[in-house]
């Protein structure tokens, strides 16, 4: 359709696709992670307590002595040659990666952080410029959890209230039992075992945990979770045991159990001393996976008697994973 004259130039219609993951602070200096800290832990849907005294107890106990630690447990893993984190090195490669792969046009694909940089709302903005008039937000979280997905969707929204021309809008909802996802896990256990000598008595099934009263209150993440092991239990050809367990728990409450250090404390004493640990809830290796797990969890693991731990690498920008995640965008493409 030909434009009057006096319009304004305008862009080719266009569909943004953006891939959201946790976030990350920018360097390994204690500033950054205090600031990366500050808005993570300032969420109220990561901290539902009464924000008044919150504030307090974050601004002048947490942001004084917690990043002083933080900091130490990303100097083990922060890649020197890319001077970058894990988490962020892999979502800027799966954004990379869904572009080669698309056979789309008219899209643009790229990624944000819901908390640090690039923020949500910046990469909004600049799709909204580039002509993008249909947006598809996909949270690279497989199992919904309020303090997670839905944070992503608050943040989403939020941006639209600044917007005059808002586009339309699809946010790919959780895809614990997606049989690519499944099967993408199921793989990367079948490269490890082709990778070791020793055969697991067990795999342990890792995902971030939740306070139990996030449970309590409804949250149905536990479930997903479970869920997700049991697919991926039927879909090994190898019968080995998985058991689900949670991790990175923080503060006085409880949260969902069973946790995963004390599990990798007490497997040994089981007589199960040969163990694979995987973390299906991470799209990408992070502090999580590769400072707790691989290096805190495997050192307790070994202490207490176990013989061989492995972890199972996140899906990060393996192949099937790109295929999983086209294959969501393309589902939600608008004709």
């Amino acid at each position: 359709m030909k434009l009057p004259d006096q319009h304004p130039k305008m862009p080719k219609k266009k569909t943004g696709f953006l891939i959201v993951n946790l976030g990350t602070p920018d360097s390994t200096k204690w500033i950054d992670i205090r600031r990366y800290l500050k808005e993570f832990l300032s969420d109220k849907r990561v901290i539902e307590v009464n924000p008044i005294i919150w504030q307090i107890i974050l601004n002048l106990i947490i942001l004084t002595f917690r990043p002083s630690k933080t900091a130490k447990a990303y100097k083990k893993i922060w890649l020197k040659k890319e001077n970058t984190s894990p988490l962020r090195h892999y979502t800027i490669s799966q954004a990379q990666k869904i572009r080669e792969l698309s056979k789309e046009k008219n899209i643009v694909i790229d990624y944000a952080m819901r908390y640090g940089n690039p923020s949500i709302k910046k990469k909004m903005e600049e799709m909204q410029s580039m002509g993008c008039q249909n947006m598809i937000i996909l949270p690279l979280y497989p199992q919904y959890a309020a303090a997670t997905t839905a944070t992503v969707c608050d943040e989403v929204y939020r941006s639209l209230m600044t917007m005059r021309w808002q586009p339309s809008l699809q946010i790919i909802p959780h895809y614990e039992s997606n049989p690519l996802y499944i099967s993408a896990l199921k793989k990367s256990i079948d490269k490890a075992l082709r990778k070791v000598s020793w055969k697991p008595d067990v795999i342990v099934a890792s995902y971030h945990g939740i306070p139990k009263k996030y449970f309590d209150k409804g949250d149905p993440y536990h479930c997903y979770c479970h869920k997700t092991t049991r697919l991926l239990q039927e879909k090994l050809k190898i019968k080995i045991p998985i058991i689900t367990t949670f991790q990175s728990r923080f503060g006085p409450d409880e949260w969902l159990q069973p946790y995963t250090d004390k599990t990798l404390e007490n497997l040994p004493k089981e007589g199960k001393k040969n163990i694979f640990v995987i973390c299906p809830g991470f799209a990408s290796d992070c502090v999580e996976t590769l400072e707790e797990i691989s290096m805190e969890g495997k050192e307790s693991f070994m202490e207490n008697g176990g013989k061989n731990f492995y972890t199972v690498p996140c899906l990060n920008d393996d192949p099937t994973h790109i295929k999983l995640l086209c294959a969501l965008m393309e589902k939600h493409l608008i004709e």
